[in-house]
Order: C-alpha cells, then structure tokens, then sequence
C-alpha cells in the first residue's frame, strides 16, 4: 500500500502555531480518514518554522465497496395495483437502480420502499484532493492573515505544496486570486545553510531528504538536539543552564537546524537583581542564563542561544547577540538604578494615573480596597498586631511598583521588583516578601504564597477584582474570561485550602459586595452570583485535584455529596468554612477506598430517600426527644432505632465541633443493622401505614413518627454529606 506524503511550505509562522496545528492535525487527519474508510499505518507529523507536513503510510488506494439501505416513499405511493407508480420510478432512478431491486418493508409506520445500494468505493487519490485542503484551512489560530488578491487565510503565506502519493504528485491547485498554489514535489531547505530547492523523488524519501538540506522537519528530535545542546555548553562552562519549559517549546519551533552558540555579558550587569537578567534573556531575547549550580546558583557572565543559521559563524552571531543583550541590560540597569532614587511608597500617587477598569477607576482606588478587605480577613483570622500591621502596610504597598520604570518595561517583573524595592526603602521582611507572594499561583501549577501576610493581601486583592468585575455584570462565559476571575477564584480557594486557612467567605463576599453597592448604588449586589460561581470552582478543583498543592481528585457523587445540587444549606455551609467542605470530600473519598462507606450506604441512604420524598422533617432537626413520640411505637425495632438515634446525639456533636467525621461514621455504621431490622428484620415495620385510602388519625400519626425517626437519621447523617447524591460503588 503507498505512502503520502503532504508538505505545506510558508513564509516563518508563528512558533505557538507549529503545535497548535500538529496537534489539530493528530486528531482530524485519523478522523476524516476514518470516515471515508481509508485505512493507514501510523501516521507521522512535521512541523517547522517554514513548513507542517504529514506523513501517511499504508494508505489504502481504494475505499471498500460498500452497502447502503436507502428508504424511499410509503408504499402505498410507490405502487398503485401492484405497478410502480411515477414516485417509484422517480425514486429508482435518483438511486440509480432498476425497478425491480425496490423491496416494500414494513415499518412502525407502515409500509416502505427501500433499496439496498452496492456504493463502488472511490479512489484515495479523489478522496484526498477534497481532504486536503480542509485539513490545511481548518486549522484554527490567532492572527490569521490574507495575502495577495486572494481570500485564502493561514498564518502566513504558503508559498508552495508538495503531495506525493508514493513517486506521483498527486494533483492540486490552491486558488489564491490572481495566484495558483500547484502541487509538486518541490521543496526547500534551509533559508541560509541551503536555500536550493530539493526535488523529491518518493513520499518516503521527505526526512532525509529535507535533512541533507539542513532542515529537521521531527520537532521532537529538534527539541531533544536543543536541549542536549544547552546541557553540554553550560557544561562547558562549569555551570548549569535550567531549561524553561516554554522557552524550550518556542525555541524548538524557531529554528530548522538547532545550533547552540554561547555568549557573554559584562560583569558589571550582574550586579542587578538575577531576576532582571533571566527576564531580559529568556523573555526578550529568548537566551538560555547559565547559573554556576542547580540550587540557589549565581549567575554567570554567560548566555546560551540556539541559532538557526551556520554554525561557522557563532562568533559572528554571539557577538549581535551579546551587542543586543547589553544594550537591554543596559536600560534595565539605568531604570533600576532610577528607581531606587525614590522610597517605593513614593510611587502610590502615580497609581492614580493607571487605570484598573474604565468603570472602577484607578489602581490606586483598587489598593484602598484591597486594604479594607485584607483588614476583613485580618479580623477573621485573628491576627497578632504585628501581623495586622505588616498585612495593611503590604496591602498598601503591593502595586505600587507598577508606575516604576522596571516594571513599566519589562511587566513580568512586577511583584518581583516591588519586593526589591520594599526591602532598599527599609521595608520588613514580611512587607517585602508579600509583595512578590501576592501574585502565587500565577499559573495552575505554581507555588502558594508561604507567608500569611502574602497569603491574606494575595486574597484580598482577587476578592476585590471578583467582586468588583461581578457588579459590573462582566462574568465569564464559557470561551471568554478577560479579567482571569476563574484562575482568581481558584487562587483564593486554594491558597485557602492549601495554608488552612479558616476563613468565612460567605461572609466577606457579602461584606464586600456590600461595600460595592454602597459605592455604585446603579448596580445591583453581585453575591448570589458569585456564590454559585465560587461553588463552581470549588466542585471543579475537588473533582480534578489541584496540582497547586497536591490535592488529589475525589469522585463527582462525593463531591455533590458535600456540596448538594441546588441546595441552599450546602452552599453556605460549604462557603462559610472551605477548610470543612475539602475534609468531608476527601474523607468521603477515603472511606469509599477503604470500604467504610459500604457499611453504612445502603441504610443511610434508604433513610434519607424515603424521608426526604414522603417526609417533611427540617433537615436542621436532630433531637429525637423533641420529635419523635415513643408512646407511638408498635415494634421493638421501633424502640431500637430510636435508642440509636439517641445514642447518635453525641457523636455529631463532635462531628459539628471538632470536625471528628470518623467518629459519626463508626456510629452509623455501628447502627447500620439497628436500621436494617426497622425496615426488613422479623420485626421490621411498615413505614407508609397511612398511605391508603380514609387512614386515621392514629395512622397517620405513627406514620409521621417513623418518618421522623428516618429523617433524624438523614439529618445526623447530613452532617458529613448528603447520602442521597452519591451513587452506590
């Protein structure tokens, strides 16, 4: 069977389209082939700066002949006294079928028309010139462009197309306005280590091929070249070159034939904060710094880059990219010197210059809030008055480095720079370093704040920009999220969870809500809103886990179990006290795994169905002397359940008090057969003993009672979880 072989050959794309469309390409090539029932072998994608190609194996040549059953027109229409009627033979011949192959079938509605169509399977060569160009115009991307006279978009031009079908070039033409892109098996290699064309003789001849002509079209091997590269360069050096995940996949996808070429920078730039280096080097300059060890290494006077030109001429290409390094080095190094010339709380009055939201005016008004809630949080966490007053001065404090000439630079650094210049302005330690914490987790996999002071200004300032963005009315929908509030409230949840923190958010949401009504009085309270989308989050992160701090994930049932569906009560408990709703879910979830559920499912949640669908018991009651009439009982079983119940008291106390859920389900499980003898034992009872016909007064009230007794049990049990929601293991 042949191998195809398809080539789309472009001016440089963007290095973040190069995956993006390989990875398209992995999941709709296989799937549109499978479709149109053209098997493969294992399919090999390509992709570099000036090319994406796909290499496709075992291709089958001809699609299967295949069956198709056709229904046509009731027959009643089709056959008039045992003749076909113009709606048969219309019917026929738009099938493409004689007269006679028309079966009449009978149907739920009757009788039909069908026909059984023999379909010819059509050659792979006609069925690619209609895939291929969607395959290449499907792709999705930003900043798509047009060029030319022509309507076709891509991210850059394509400039030629190579489709070879073994040796033969299938045939295709792109229009393009005036232009036609014509398929060949011309392509090209290397832009400076050889421009000339490369004329391919066989599909299977594309990686050597377009490796002689210096271009490595496996991005994989181009990746792992890089990466061994930059290892054996630092070595060189005696130092250590950590490979920054992002910059390792750009770089990959800039370059055609990776060549590393080391540089250097001047001393005297290495005395600015490490942090301005790296960030000039790896962000801007896209160079790999070089430390003297893995753990807490010095930098350098050295840089590694990967070059994607001839690799006799590293000196030449090091010494651009040092001229180009010192002069960045050079502004980082008057903006710092500059800034320094001013305590840090000197820049607060710029802040009111910089706007945070059109409608919610400027940074500067965004810190007051963000002072009057971490004061809020203070006062719930009971703080000493040495942390009271470090929090408020690092609230203050925490944005003001953004009107500084570092940060206004090079954004990247904020925080980071802020904590810099906390500490030269005499600022405490404490102050300093929440300027920096403030911002953790940046991403989904960054680290927490480690300090309380970072950890309650850190949350502080996302509660206001959720609260504040909410009363706009601006929430996130499901493609767009401009402000990053989900990745807001999954911070403020998990550095919540993450340093136990015992916090209300129930109460701060509607105390700072408050405070927004207060000063947009057009604008309505953004709090219910915002419970359910904090719920959200809360439901997300526990079934997922957070690999923020290792938090594993717990079954959806259990998670619904903890959090209730619609259900009032469970929303603010869960909200009120998140350290809580976490426990119970991950308790839940260890005494699933260690069969401890299994004990007290089956009667717990036979007690709360039925109460909760015939019974109409507060789920907030729980005494039993209160509610339940043991003058009423006619079976022993009654009695004993009741006695459980009593004996249940205590153990959710603790439950409720001391968070001790193990202790209430050792008693639901040590009830359980208490439970089972009520409903199925020898002297088991009929719960439903008024429902019939003219019950009376005595039946309904011992009906009542018994459904109160399982509606205690509900409620006790409600305590961990709402046994109702989860589902039987």
């Amino acid at each position: 069977m042949p191998t195809f072989l398809l080539e789309v050959g472009t001016e440089e794309l963007p290095a973040d389209f190069v995956d993006s469309a390989i990875a398209q390409w992995k999941e709709r090539i296989p799937q549109s082939l499978k479709e149109q029932c053209l098997t493969h072998d294992e399919i090999e994608y390509y992709g570099t700066p000036r090319r994406l190609g796909v290499l496709i194996p075992g291709l089958l040549e001809q699609q299967p002949d295949r069956e198709e059953e056709v229904k046509g027109p009731p027959a009643k229409a089709a056959f008039k006294d045992g003749k076909p009627t113009p709606a048969a033979v219309g019917f026929a011949r738009k099938q493409g079928v004689e007269l006679d192959t028309l079966e009449v079938r009978d149907t739920d509605k009757g009788e039909f028309v069908f026909v059984l169509k023999k379909i010819p399977g059509r050659a792979a060569t006609e069925i690619l010139t209609e895939l291929i160009p969607q395959w290449i115009f499907g792709l999705e991307g930003r900043r798509f462009m047009r060029w030319g006279d022509g309507d076709l978009r891509f991210p850059r031009p394509i400039r030629w197309l190579v489709t070879l079908l073994d040796g033969e070039v299938l045939s295709l033409e792109l229009e393009n306005g005036s232009e036609t892109i014509n398929s060949d098996r011309i392509s090209y290699g290397h832009r400076i280590l050889h421009p000339q064309s490369i004329t391919l003789s066989q599909a299977t001849d594309y990686v050597e091929s377009l490796r002689s002509a210096s271009v490595m079209v496996e991005p994989e091997k181009r990746q792992n070249l890089i990466k061994e590269q930059v290892e054996s360069a630092a070595q060189k050096l005696s130092g250590y070159a950590p490979i920054d995940q992002d910059l390792w996949e750009e770089v990959t996808n800039l370059v055609e034939w990776p060549t590393a070429v080391v540089g250097k920078i001047e001393q005297e730039f290495l005395s600015l904060p490490s942090e301005v280096v790296t960030t000039v080097m790896v962000t801007h300059q896209r160079y790999f710094p070089v430390f003297t060890n893995e753990t807490e290494g010095k930098l350098l006077p050295n840089f590694i880059t990967i070059s994607n030109g001839d690799a006799n001429k590293s000196d030449i290409i090091a010494a651009g990219n040092e001229r180009v390094i010192k002069a960045r080095l050079a502004d980082g190094q008057y903006f710092y010197k500059t800034d320094l010339s001013l305590p840090l709380e000197n820049y607060l009055p710029k802040l009111e210059k910089v706007t945070f939201q059109d409608e919610l005016g400027s940074v500067r008004g965004k810190v007051e809030r963000i002072e009057k809630i971490a004061a809020q949080i203070a006062d719930q966490l009971a703080v000493s008055a040495s942390e009271r007053t470090d929090i408020l001065r690092a609230a203050l404090l925490c944005k003001a480095d953004l009107v500084t000439q570092m940060v206004y630079e090079f954004p990247e650094l904020q925080g980071i720079m802020g904590q810099k210049y906390a500490a030269a302005s005499g600022e405490s330690e404490a102050v300093a370093t929440a300027i920096f914490e403030h911002y953790l987790p940046k991403g989904a996999s960054d680290k927490l704040p480690d300090t309380l002071t970072g950890q309650v200004v850190g949350l502080a300032d996302r509660l206001d920009s959720l609260v504040s963005i909410f009363g706009l009315g601006m929430i996130p929908t499901g493609s767009g999220d401009p402000f990053a509030l989900r990745r807001a409230a999954n911070a403020v949840i998990n550095i919540t969870w993450g340093s136990n923190l015992s916090i209300n958010l129930h109460q701060l949401l509607q105390d700072i809500s408050a405070d927004f009504v207060a000063a947009y009085p057009d604008k309505s309270s953004p709090v219910e809103s915002l419970q359910e989308f904090f719920i959200q989050r809360i439901r997300t992160l526990l079934q997922e886990g957070s690999v923020v701090y290792n938090l594993p994930n717990v079954d959806y049932d259990l998670v619904n179990a903890v959090l209730g569906e619609n259900d009032p009560e469970y929303t603010e408990r869960a909200l009120k006290d998140l350290l809580d709703v976490r426990d119970r879910a991950l308790f839940l979830q260890e005494i699933r795994n260690n069969g401890k559920l299994d004990e007290i499912y089956e009667t717990v949640n036979r007690s709360s169905r039925l109460a909760t669908q015939k019974g109409d018991l507060d789920t907030q009651q729980l005494d039993p002397t209160a509610l339940i009439d043991t003058t009423l009982f006619q079976k022993t079983s009654e009695q004993a359940f009741y006695d459980a119940i009593v004996n249940l008291v205590p153990q959710t106390k603790a439950a409720q008090e001391q968070r001790n859920y193990q202790q209430l389900v050792n008693a639901l499980a040590e009830n359980a057969p208490t439970v089972s003898r009520f409903f199925d034992g020898d002297d088991s009872v009929l719960v439903m003993v008024a429902a019939k016909e003219n019950p009376t007064e005595e039946e309904l009230a011992i009906q009542r009672n018994r459904l109160n007794l399982l509606g205690l049990l509900r409620n006790h049990a409600r305590v961990l979880a709402d046994f109702g929601a989860i589902v039987k293991s």
